[in-house]
């Protein structure tokens, strides 16, 4: 997810589940080629297992980049196709991609070749007028023939032409079933579901019938949700953490961004929904996009606000 996904965010969540894979925003062929590749590819080890998600279109470069994210220590490369933004859309990648299922499946070959990594594929169940199952299966198996080791589906189609990239998280229909069907019809293949999807309830309802779920925006807003996950959907032996101790895991990461010059509001701004829906939270978020804005400020403004809405908790109780 475009300026949500960055390090800071992926070390927070890794404070909340040590398991669940996590994606890089999307980076294009460009940015990595071209540009400041720290800036773009650099992370925590602790933010592993980690994914680099790619946008583009053109073979080599995808491979190049493929070989650059390995280099970097990346467990997995994905290609977005699935992305319906007017920007993505100009480059002729994201989910236009869907139109070209022999230039996605010439992508996934280059990559595949490239590195000694899993190479998947992120694509929405169609596109404009290209939105029947029969369309979106046509797209798969192309793609599989090349090598793809899975598909994350987001169950909607997108309009790339009378609906922006909002509205195209919303406005189209949700077809779960459609997605079920292509992992029905395709056993062999590993099939992830997206889109819609806000609580593990429904994660382990939609495990009955497909291999993965993705959740995206639900877990930005309410990080909170994933606190079960390890326990939950990987079996591990481990007490499920507190609010508070997330919070005081985070300070020596916290202190470290300060130390080496890192604006407090760069950090906190993606921790804004860990208190969502818990009396305090108002005060929560206050706190940290007031005081985290000042020069200097560290730790401390994470302490009291945790501090502000335990009290809080604690009056109501």
């Amino acid at each position: 997810m475009m300026d949500r996904t960055d390090r800071h965010f992926r070390y927070f969540i890794r404070r909340i589940t040590s398991r669940t894979l996590l994606y890089s925003e999307m980076v294009t062929t460009g940015a990595i080629l071209h540009g400041d590749r720290d800036r773009y590819l650099a992370f925590d080890p602790a933010e592993k297992p980690l994914a680099l998600q790619l946008g583009g279109d053109d073979p080599a470069d995808l491979a190049r980049c493929a070989v650059i994210g390995s280099e970097y220590g990346y467990d997995e490369i994905n290609l977005n196709a699935g992305c319906p933004s007017d920007r993505v859309q100009r480059g002729s990648f994201g989910a236009a991609l869907m139109a070209r299922p022999g230039q996605v499946a010439a992508a996934v070959e280059a990559m595949r070749t490239a590195v000694d990594l899993p190479v998947t594929v992120k694509h929405r169940i169609g596109i404009d007028d290209l939105d029947r199952y029969e369309d979106m299966s046509a797209f798969v198996k192309a793609v599989a023939a090349a090598g793809c080791d899975r598909f994350s589906v987001h169950a909607r189609k997108a309009w790339l032409k009378g609906l922006s990239a909002k509205e195209n998280r919303t406005v189209p229909p949700l077809r779960y079933e459609d997605v079920y069907r292509l992992k029905q019809e395709n056993p062999e293949l590993t099939i992830e579901i997206n889109g819609g999807i806000v609580s593990l309830e429904e994660t382990e309802s939609h495990l009955q019938h497909v291999d993965g779920v993705m959740i995206g925006r639900a877990a930005y807003d309410d990080p909170y949700i994933l606190a079960e996950a390890d326990s939950r959907l990987f079996g591990e032996d481990r007490p499920v953490p507190s609010r508070e101790e997330i919070v005081r895991r985070l300070v020596p990461y916290v202190q470290d961004c300060r130390d080496r010059d890192v604006y407090l509001s760069r950090v906190v701004r993606h921790m804004l929904g860990l208190y969502a829906g818990i009396r305090g939270a108002r005060a929560w978020r206050r706190i940290l996009t007031v005081e985290g804005c000042r020069p200097g400020a560290g730790p401390e403004v994470l302490l009291k606000a945790m501090e502000t809405v335990e009290q809080a908790r604690m009056e109501q109780a």
